[in-house]
């Protein structure tokens, strides 16, 4: 993509005068950005919900500036859900996005997905610990990010902050999407107990198509944004 566009793509984000430089990786084969995505299957979530989650995720990755940022970063993706404490299934195992259609062909793996998951409590910090196990399978890179989303704050289990700051102690990334269909407050709480790590961000959504606008932005923030020209919204992040 040419760095014209991905600079206007960041300045439409609010990132005007951000210097900008993709992630080692993308041009040798070699990851440059491993990327956990966590979907919240908790209880607080319905059935309907957690196929919004799905079917935002699919849209995302079929936008072609996404397809291209991927691409550029080299990436490697997982998708998983998540629940109670010890709950988190991998659904999409990691899978490297190293040319623009590859991140068609894992939207429609995402479609192909069998649905009718759901669990019961929400543990974030527990999901963050198991999200970050899966870089040692396959998931080595440079730069390691989480990518959490919820609909509520955590219920059961280690702490989300106690676990956000295990896991940031590693080198790992957690960033979140926040929606706010029951907590308008729920941004800073992400924003306090669960992201970490250089340049971590939320974004939030109401609907689908606000949910899908700002997954397309965060996707697109992670791969083509050096951690050290990233937004710091959060004190952890400082």
């Amino acid at each position: 993509m040419p760095r014209a566009v991905i600079a206007l793509l960041v300045a439409l984000l609010g990132l005007c005068g951000a210097a900008l430089a993709a992630p080692p990786g993308g041009t040798d084969g070699k990851a440059g950005v491993a990327l956990v995505l966590a979907l919240d299957g908790s209880a607080s979530i319905t059935t309907g919900d957690l196929e919004f989650q799905l079917q935002g995720h699919a849209a995302a990755f079929r936008d072609p500036a996404v397809a291209d940022a991927l691409a550029s970063a080299g990436a490697r993706v997982t998708l998983a859900v998540y629940s109670g404490p010890n709950s988190l299934r991998v659904l999409i195992p990691w899978t490297a996005l190293t040319r623009p259609e590859d991140a068609g062909r894992f939207a429609d793996r995402i479609d192909a997905l069998p649905r009718g998951f759901q669990g019961d409590s929400t543990a974030i910090g527990s999901a963050l610990i198991e999200a970050a196990t899966l870089f040692d399978r396959g998931g080595k890179a440079p730069r390691q990010v989480i990518d959490l989303v919820s609909n509520g704050f955590s219920n059961a289990g280690i702490e989300p902050a106690e676990a956000r700051d295990r896991v940031t102690k590693r080198g790992i990334v957690v960033n979140g999407l926040a929606i706010l269909d029951e907590f308008p407050w729920l941004e800073e709480y992400f924003e306090e107990s669960v992201i970490g790590g250089p340049g971590s961000f939320v974004k939030s959504a109401m609907d689908k198509d606000s949910f899908v606008a700002a997954l397309r932005q965060k996707l697109i923030l992670e791969m083509v944004a050096l951690p050290d020209h990233m937004p710091q919204q959060s004190a952890a992040a400082r």
